[in-house]
């Protein structure tokens, strides 16, 4: 046979599954067909479309198939929701149904088995890990308890930030902000400055790029064992060290313990091994299933939720105010006049800054920090607006394409302009799906509340002690904005610029 004929055969071929997929489909579910979206090629389905930058190219296949989209991946049948009002469909209205976790291999590689509040099933061992980490460190009570360390690392940087201007040095603005979450996590969660034993950064850094990509093996099983994208070869590698760096943390504090040291309070590692010990009380469910894995797993999933996405929020709003000089003025005009002649912002502060924190807003509209949100899966068949979407589906949030539908945000979608707000009762705290940077729902992000305070808190600070210049007489009109890959979406190049001392 030709290849023109087969390659025609082939096509025929594909053509009658689908038709017979869409026959029983109708037939079996009353009517309900699945959700349009592209015909995909044998076996791979329509991964070869997705690109570099999946939240981009997704969001324009959206415009042609709408905003509830299905499309398969492989073997695995996906549904791509591109507007808020199907987002509410999914994450409130069939929260319940679609709370799951699909099982990927980077989950089960670096996350010790899905033993976590980011990737764990839905059940009664992800509530128990939801609520312990909750009232031990994410609640508004122990975030505000932890107010003095958060100011005391930011300190530290400010007076860096001085003595390069004072010598009018180039500064790596998102190094320096990496430095900065990785320094906060630390000692919140271990009680300590960061450990010259190991490059926590670097293997974070790692991690949060594969956990962006669309691993061929979590789409087609039986083609993980070619690697054929060196997925399991790096997550190999990241994986060993993060065992170890995770190993020497829980190591020192039981060392600790074993000789009594005594210390001023408890870190979250303190708490979390003294349930072995003390299995009853508040935590009594989750003290029955842990161990060292489970609390493992724990630690690296609060790191990894806290450094880079606090980092990369950061890293787009101070790109965004040195680009738009009127907000900046704007901004550090407010923050001034809530201060007085304060040198440091006080967390009591923030909740006074209105137009800061509609600018947190828009930035967080064009730049989410996790354009694609954590996928979720559906437990049984459902019916959703009309369309049938079966057990097992794949749900993927276009948040990237949420922040940009023009039947909510109609002018210029694309221009920062943080007075959109102005009047508009749309949040970021999960209530309002034209906004949802920290998702909804019963998934919805525990650490809400210390991601904010931590954004709001270093942008304030930073834009009150500093005045901003790109080096080299760059134009602001010039400045990359291009993104790149990973679970969040940095800067594709880091932000440099020239800190000038402001006179308070």
């Amino acid at each position: 046979m030709s290849p023109i004929a087969l390659a025609i055969l082939l096509l025929f071929l594909v053509a009658l599954g689908r038709f017979i997929y869409f026959c029983r489909t109708l037939a079996s579910h009353g009517g309900h067909k699945p959700p349009p979206g592209p015909v995909g090629l044998p076996l791979i389905g329509s991964l070869h479309r997705l690109g570099k930058l999946p939240h981009r190219t997704l969001h324009k296949m959206s415009k042609q198939y709408g905003p509830i989209m299905s499309l398969r991946l492989g073997l695995i049948p996906t549904i791509v929701v591109s507007s808020p009002a199907a987002a509410e469909l999914f994450l409130k209205t069939h929260d319940a149904t679609c709370a799951n976790r699909p099982t990927v291999q980077l989950a089960v590689e670096h996350f010790y088995g899905t033993k976590t509040i980011a990737f764990a099933e839905f059940g009664s061992y992800w509530r128990s890990v939801r609520k312990f980490c909750t009232l031990e460190l994410l609640s508004p009570a122990k975030v505000e308890s932890m107010a003095w360390l958060r100011r005391e690392e930011l300190g530290f940087l400010v007076e860096s930030l001085k003595n390069a201007a004072r010598s009018g040095q180039v500064v790596d603005f998102s190094a320096n902000i990496a430095g900065l979450m990785e320094d906060m996590t630390i000692r919140m969660l271990l009680g300590k400055s960061k450990d010259d034993r190991f490059d926590l950064r670097e293997v974070l850094n790692e991690l949060t790029k594969t956990a962006g990509e669309f691993n061929v093996a979590d789409f087609i099983p039986f083609l993980g064992a070619l690697d054929l994208q060196g997925f399991t070869r790096r997550t190999k590698v990241t994986g060993k060290e993060l065992d170890r760096i995770l190993e020497i943390i829980i190591d020192d504090h039981e060392q600790e313990a074993s000789k009594g040291c005594e210390k001023p309070s408890k870190d979250f590692v303190d708490v979390l091994l003294a349930l072995k010990s003390n299995p009853t009380g508040t935590h009594e469910q989750l003290a029955k299933n842990i161990d060292r894995s489970n609390i493992k797993a724990i630690v690296l999933d609060i790191i990894f939720g806290s450094v880079g996405t606090a980092q990369t929020a950061i890293e787009w709003i101070m790109t965004e105010l040195i680009r738009h000089k009127r907000v900046m003025k704007l901004v550090q005009e407010e923050i001034r006049n809530v201060m007085g002649n304060c040198e440091f912002v006080q967390e009591s502060h923030l909740s006074k800054l209105n137009y800061l924190h509609m600018v947190v807003k828009e930035s967080m509209r064009l730049h989410p920090v996790v354009p694609l949100l954590i996928p979720h899966e559906s437990m049984e068949d459902i019916v959703v607006d009309g369309y049938y979407i079966p057990k097992k589906s794949r749900i993927i949030i276009n948040g990237w394409g949420l922040g940009r539908d023009p039947k909510i945000w109609s002018e210029n979608v694309e221009k920062f302009f943080p007075e959109r707000f102005i009047g508009s009762d749309i949040d970021l705290r999960g209530q309002n799906f034209q906004l949802i940077p920290f998702g909804s729902g019963r998934r919805g992000c525990p650490g809400m509340h210390l991601g904010l305070a931590n954004v709001k808190l270093v942008v304030a600070q930073l834009v009150n002690s500093f005045d901003w210049e790109l080096p080299f007489g760059m134009s602001p009109d010039a400045l990359n904005m291009d993104e790149t890959l990973g679970l969040t979406s940095p800067r594709a190049q880091h932000l440099l610029v020239i800190p000038k001392i402001r006179q308070i």
